[in-house]
């Protein structure tokens, strides 16, 4: 057991070794020609990216490695296994599009399944492992009592949901990165559980020691491997600190990622037209408005600070 300083130490470390290893890896899925396919709909600016290397969400596992060696509790070893599970997913997906040079990697169905499967067996781990309660909190102390096979379909929807529209948000150089770092830092603020704490400060560390290499322009993308994995372990997250009520707000940016791609494919079926110039929303405004990839990844990061502020408040004087 340590206290705050020791968890900063530890996520210091894994800034370091992210910061130091990732040029390693870069030069690797270079050499192994593992590279990021352009869909051909993009924009000439994304067209330009192609050839860089894919799969950097590797280095994410150093977090994992860290965080087992200082902390090998069960509740740690279950965020871990979660974080490699929905790792593994993308990992596949990513193979595919880097090693055929198929944008469209492993069909959605595919994904679907595992996640779906992974999901279930995580949720009643939780049920059986970590007395996991089907209550869900709400406002001034008032809880929602479910029955547990209510609560687990919900929960599964929710996590496979959250985890996909986390990975919808990885489509610019760093926008990922900056916005899921409050998500992280808010459920270190509001946990009791030392496991979840140290959890978040080190994905943290590790998000700040990739984002020297995936900020724009960027010398390598996070691909799946990692997108997938964020998703899927602050989903989890949500689900074992209780804070289902707030994550409209604390995961805003995700879910306008997601529903601006729902209502997109509704409204062109519908009208034959399209509501934005492209979804998810993200190039929305770089081909409607003209922001820069820096402009949107300050804009969406700020707002997903100020989203992981308002839940904190929330939860501090209302929950």
């Amino acid at each position: 057991m340590f206290g705050m300083f020791g968890m900063l130490g530890i996520s210091g470390l894994s800034f370091l070794l992210v910061a130091f290893f990732t040029p390693l890896l870069i030069w690797g899925l270079r050499s192994l020609k593992l590279t990021q396919p352009i869909r051909s709909e993009l924009p000439p600016d994304h067209q330009a990216k192609q050839g860089t290397p894919l799969m950097a969400g590797l280095i994410l596992l150093i977090g994992v490695v860290t965080s087992l060696q200082f902390h090998p509790a069960p509740l740690m070893i279950f965020l871990c296994v979660t974080f490699l599970l929905f790792s593994s997913v993308g990992f596949m997906d990513d193979l595919k599009k880097a090693a055929w040079q198929d944008p469209s990697g492993i069909s959605g169905r595919t994904k679907l399944v595992f996640q779906f499967a992974f999901t279930g067996i995580l949720l009643i781990t939780l049920f059986r492992s970590f007395t996991l309660t089907s209550d869900i909190s709400l406002f001034n102390g008032f809880q929602l009592h479910l029955p547990v096979y209510v609560y687990i379909a919900i929960m599964l929807l929710f996590v496979v949901g959250s985890a996909n529209a986390i990975n919808f948000t990885d489509g610019l150089d760093g926008l990922l990165i900056n916005v899921a770092i409050p998500t992280y830092f808010f459920f270190f603020l509001i946990s009791d559980k030392q496991e979840v704490q140290t959890f978040s400060l080190v994905m943290i560390g590790c998000l700040l020691g990739l984002f020297l290499y995936n900020i724009y322009p960027a010398r390598a993308f996070m691909g799946d491997t990692g997108s997938l994995a964020i998703g899927g372990s602050l989903s989890i997250l949500a689900v074992i600190e209780k804070v289902e009520i707030l994550i409209p707000i604390l995961f805003s940016v995700y879910l306008a990622e997601q529903f601006s791609v729902i209502l997109q494919v509704w409204y062109y079926k519908r009208t034959k037209l399209r509501l934005f110039k492209m979804a998810p929303i993200h190039y929305h405004f770089s081909l409607k408005y003209g922001w820069s990839e820096n402009k949107i990844v300050m804009v969406f990061g700020f707002i997903s600070w100020a989203s992981a502020l308002i839940c904190w408040f929330i939860w501090k004087y209302a929950l």
